[in-house]
């Protein structure tokens, strides 16, 4: 799969036009990761953001594994957003071919593709949504 195939797979750039995935794909840059690698680490500060182009990796809180994801699943969007630490540590289950974009070209796009901006906000809604959702179910 190609640099823009993945991007295109990925649910918050699914609605935006070629031309905004082409532009997202040409600030990508392309990485690998063999199985065992930490990609990032829950608590520490995020400065990049993923798609996975091949292979899967875990995601967990607190060594509790929360889900596996594959390629078109995308991670590290939210610590660019708001600077914060990482959520999850998210480790290559396999080796992995990634699409790596670095916070200073996240923000340039955030600039260049404005449906990115309305994209992370109504993904940021869902995310919200699911997490109360969750904290209900559990209490």
């Amino acid at each position: 799969m190609g640099g823009e195939q993945a991007f295109q797979r990925v649910t918050l750039f699914a609605e935006l036009s070629a031309n905004d995935v082409a532009a997202i794909t040409r600030a990508a840059r392309p990485e690998s990761a063999a199985a065992g690698d930490v990609l990032c680490r829950e608590g520490e500060p995020g400065h990049d953001f993923y798609v996975i182009v091949d292979g899967e990796a875990t995601v967990d809180r607190g060594g509790r594994l929360l889900r596996r994801i594959g390629p078109g699943d995308s991670f590290g969007e939210l610590a660019l957003l708001d600077r914060g630490p990482r959520s999850a540590t998210v480790t290559a289950a396999t080796d992995l071919r990634l699409l790596r974009l670095a916070e200073l070209d996240f923000s340039a796009l955030l600039d260049e593709v404005p449906a990115l901006a309305h994209k992370l906000l109504a993904a940021l809604a869902r995310l919200l949504r699911e997490a109360e959702a969750r904290s209900d179910a559990a209490g």
